[in-house]
């Protein structure tokens, strides 16, 4: 109830739409129709069965992540062990860690990209690298937590144990490549 005041107070002092109203938009509702926490989470394991655990999780992180400045303290670590030719690769290798936390590539550029494009521009580094440094550790991390594979395992019945032994290779083996690439070329 409590968040339901905190949202019609918001919006009722010209608050406006960011990431963290959204998701309390679409939680306030959804914790006010069902009695208790318990049936909330029974409920969305029955409705998404797949994926209610990153419905549930990630949000949270991302706003921990985000709201805390967590994010921007892990991208300013790399940016400040930058020189202008590692700069991309210390994109990627930031990219790929704070991914882990904000799983939304848009999310993710929001808090990470405007300081490393600073930074690139500071460092005279490439941009067009930087910015792709930052992309690519973001979909580089996506093979240890391979959400993207939820819909098809849950299709085929099988468990997320049955392919992580293969996307793990293909992080190691993408990271050296990527990694590599942005630093030699």
């Amino acid at each position: 109830m409590l968040e339901l005041l905190y949202l019609i107070s918001y919006f009722a002092g010209g608050g406006a739409l960011n990431i963290n109203i959204v998701i309390l938009t679409f939680l306030v509702p959804g914790l006010l129709l069902i009695p208790n926490t318990r049936e909330y989470l029974t409920q969305i394991t029955g409705g998404a069965s797949a994926a209610y655990g990153i419905i549930i999780q990630f949000p949270f992180y991302g706003g921990i992540m985000v709201g805390s400045g967590l994010a921007a303290t892990i991208a300013n670590f790399f940016v400040n062990i930058s020189s202008a030719d590692t700069l991309p690769f210390w994109a990627f290798i930031s990219g790929g860690l704070i991914n882990m936390f904000v799983p939304s590539g848009g999310g993710q550029w929001a808090v990470q990209g405007p300081i490393m494009i600073e930074a690139a521009e500071g460092l005279n580094a490439d941009i067009a690298k930087t910015a792709m440094g930052v992309a690519w550790g973001d979909a580089w991390t996506n093979m240890v937590q391979p959400f993207w594979t939820l819909p098809l395992l849950a299709i085929a019945g099988l468990g997320i144990r049955a392919i992580m032994g293969y996307t793990a290779v293909v992080l190691i083996v993408s990271g050296v490549v990527i990694g590599a690439g942005l630093l030699i070329l």
